[in-house]
């Protein structure tokens, strides 16, 4: 599974949009998309890193083992 899938099936898992994942992580919802896509890969700052992983309930070695 990639990062991108992963991050789409939390998100859809706990009934989140990309909007509140975009506004959680202080980006846009296209790059949100981008990720789920797997076009980009997440370039965040720490604070926005542990947003994202606060919200989708991941820790960091979980985004990271793909």
């Amino acid at each position: 599974m990639t990062l991108g899938q992963k991050i789409r099936e939390r998100r859809e898992s706990l009934g989140l949009t990309r909007r509140q994942v975009a506004l959680a992580c202080n980006v846009v919802e296209s790059t949100v998309i981008n990720w789920e896509t797997d076009r980009h890969v997440p370039k965040l700052y720490p604070v926005q890193m542990k947003a994202l992983c606060d919200l989708l309930n991941f820790t960091l070695e979980d985004l990271v083992e793909i």
